[in-house]
């Protein structure tokens, strides 16, 4: 059996450092060597209580660079966190109607009421016969309201869908 030997990764450069919600934690946008050797740029999270990998080499660059800009943390937008939202699939979307009190069978008057066309007939066959949806997708936004709902309300039933 070959021994395989790992390097020690190390910290090259660091390009820019982001703060995030959390006090202390921060996003370096930074070039790296990895254990196996690989030289690249990547994205580090730094936590102040993780003792592995980079981690350590980040707090020691932090420490010693405390005049380096750190930018400001900006919270997402809600079109943001929208776009980040995982897929449903048809049945975590279905049950996620019933949850908010709306019955899968208000979904196809609500598409037939949109006048007639490619668009209502991509609606109709979008909602039979696909198998996960996405948040952002625009028959989301269309039926939710035609439904009544808000973009927030579909934003609370979507994640309470997502644990179904």
């Amino acid at each position: 059996m070959t021994e395989i030997s790992l390097g020690k990764p190390s910290l090259n450069a660091v390009y820019s450092v982001y703060a995030t919600a959390e006090h202390g934690v921060f996003v370096l946008d930074c070039n790296v060597t990895d254990a196996f050797g690989e030289t690249y740029d990547a994205v580090h999270c730094y936590r102040p209580d993780d003792s592995y990998g980079l981690s350590p080499l980040a707090g020691q660059w932090l420490a010693d660079n405390t005049s380096f800009p750190v930018q400001p943390y900006v919270p997402p937008t809600p079109a943001q966190i929208r776009a980040s939202m995982s897929t449903l699939t048809a049945r975590q979307l279905r049950l996620g109607l019933l949850g908010a009190g709306i019955s899968p069978s208000q979904v196809d008057p609500a598409i037939n009421a949109l006048p007639r066309g490619q668009a209502k007939d991509s609606a109709l066959i979008e909602w039979e016969y696909a198998r996960t949806f996405d948040r952002m997708h625009p028959l989301v936004s269309t039926i939710g309201a035609a439904l009544g709902l808000t973009d927030d309300q579909i934003d609370l039933m979507w994640s309470a869908a997502l644990g179904l």
